[in-house]
């Protein structure tokens, strides 16, 4: 099958897309890019390609999409997402599917789109994008991880690489020019097509599926790696039930899914099949109470606009809400929450917690959900300590959940510059100590370290702080970014006096910033090459 809003803006590429006209399958993705081919790593003559060749592209794409403003990084939903996706590159890798060597070398990172378009997909090097659209529109995280496993597939099984040879074959102008036109086309198809120099536009049209034993072999082997994972495989049928029926309609670009993975009779039969010869249906509610929420969630980080925000606040006084499921009722407490929260309406938005709450009872992972809600609405009135407040019982707790770890992070180290006291120079150490371990264990988390430096700098260690920034731009590929940082970390440890200098964060500081002077080196001379 097919990996951040709605305001008006100018043509917009699909970055993913964009190089994926290299890699070669991929529907329109979100934001504006800059469409600079300076940007873009040489793929070659053709011929198998390489692990490295393949990861350079992916980093590549992904630098692109790390600077789009629609690029989106929420706690919440990337906890969600990675709760699905782990289990299943432990299946994969379980099966044999993804071996230590792939494993290894990608980057195996999800990045969220907040675009409201149905659609995912599967990046060179083991990215994958999810869009705010896919998440609003599956009713089970079942559905959701149905997705998911079969974009998996297509990394483990090297479909990208695979086509990435075919295209290779195309001549480097005709490659180039399409990465262009993808770059600077907007969502629909005729938009990219348009946009295709040299009248190349049914070509590159052409280059944006896989083939049709690709997309079988996606099934297949996702369907059997969804169900050793632990996911109701039935999820996968239902997902197919949604998609055709969406491909029967005139969606206007709303499920470019299906543009990339057109959907056959013989799919759905065969997925249909295997469900009837395994039957393992089963019980998720607890989950899809989350799914529920998570979907609410979705819909109103796309920035729906201020009349859709008010119809989903409104829901939340209808006088047949009683009557829904549990699930239902959740998701649209949490939803007219959220958007009475985005409408900075945040007295009518706390009148729902008790609401929402009772919506919630005897359910845990659904009130933990409910508190960092609420701990997000205290953050948007400035209420720093009403939210640490409202973290507190999490913050007595040993090792935090990521959500948990970023909100903490984030409210103690402001509460600490205000008002430094013991209580806040204690958990401020911890919450450093904490992120520390999560990004030796998670080095691509650029969020965890643009917060670490967030906290290092409320304790007044500049030199840390500058140095968790250069990071934080490395793992974004802002190479240019992450020199300045580094540099910038550098000056200050000459300037401080000898015994006060921390040798081993300055040992640090030098060997990251010849790595990323060694990046941008290689940024350079490849542009060169190609400007010959």
């Amino acid at each position: 099958m097919g990996q951040h809003t709605l305001k008006p803006r100018s043509p917009k590429s699909k970055s993913l897309i964009a190089l994926l006209v290299a890699a070669l399958w991929l529907t329109p993705v979100w934001g504006q890019l800059p469409p600079n081919s300076q940007n873009l790593p040489s793929l070659g003559d053709g011929g198998d390609i390489t692990l490295s060749a393949e990861r350079k592209l992916g980093d590549r794409i992904a630098r692109e999409l790390y600077r789009d403003p629609d690029y989106l990084e929420d706690p919440i939903l990337d906890e969600y997402l990675q709760d699905i996706w782990q289990p299943l590159v432990k299946s994969a890798q379980a099966r044999g599917e993804l071996t230590p060597e792939l494993m290894e070398r990608f980057a195996w990172k999800i990045l969220i789109g907040r675009d409201r378009s149905v659609n995912a997909f599967a990046l060179p090097g083991g990215y994958l994008g999810v869009h705010l659209g896919l998440i609003s529109v599956v009713s089970t995280r079942d559905e959701l991880a149905s997705v998911m496993a079969h974009e998996l597939t297509h990394v483990t099984q090297r479909h990208i690489s695979r086509s990435m040879s075919d295209q290779a074959r195309m001549t480097p102008w005709l490659v180039g020019a399409m990465i262009l036109g993808m770059l600077a086309a907007g969502k629909s198809a005729q938009g990219a097509q348009a946009m295709i120099v040299g009248g190349q536009a049914v070509a590159a049209q052409s280059q944006l599926n896989f083939s049709r034993d690709m997309e079988r072999e996606a099934d297949r082997i996702g369907y059997s790696v969804l169900a050793e994972a632990g996911f109701d495989t039935y999820g996968f049928v239902t997902m197919f039930g949604k998609l055709q029926q969406a491909s029967g309609l005139n969606d206007h670009g709303g499920f470019p899914y299906l543009r990339s993975h057109p959907l056959t009779t013989e799919r759905i039969a065969d997925m249909q099949s295997r469900q009837q010869l395994l039957n393992n249906k089963t019980n998720n509610f607890n989950a899809d109470l989350i799914q529920a929420m998570m979907s609410a969630r979705a819909r109103t980080l796309a920035q729906p606009g201020v009349d859709a925000l008010r119809s989903w606040a409104n829901e939340a006084s209808d006088p047949n809400l009683g009557q829904l499921s549990q699930s239902k009722r959740i998701g649209v407490l949490y939803g007219a929450y959220m958007s009475l929260m985005q409408l900075r309406d945040f007295n009518k938005a706390k009148a729902l917690s008790a609401q929402l709450r009772q919506a919630a009872a005897n359910h845990p992972a659904a009130l933990r959900l409910i508190q960092l809600l609420e701990a997000e609405l205290a953050f948007k009135e400035e209420n720093i300590r009403g939210a640490l407040n409202l973290l507190s019982s999490s913050a007595s707790q040993g090792v935090w959940p990521r959500p948990e770890l970023i909100y903490i992070s984030q409210a103690v180290a402001r509460v600490h510059v205000q008002t430094p006291d013991a209580e806040s120079t204690e958990l401020l150490g911890k919450a450093i100590n904490q992120l520390q371990r999560w990004v030796v264990q998670h080095p691509l988390d650029a969020q965890a370290w643009q917060v670490l430096a967030s906290s290092f700098s409320a304790q007044g260690r500049l030199l840390a702080s500058l140095r968790s920034e250069g990071e934080a731009q490395l793992a974004r590929w802002d190479i240019g970014a992450a020199v300045d940082r580094f540099r910038a970390a550098q000056d200050t440890s000459r300037k401080l006096p000898a015994l006060l200098r921390d040798h081993i964060e300055s040992s640090i500081v030098d060997a990251r910033l010849r790595y990323a002077q060694g990046l941008l080196k290689e940024q350079m001379m490849e542009r060169q090459e190609r400007g010959n």
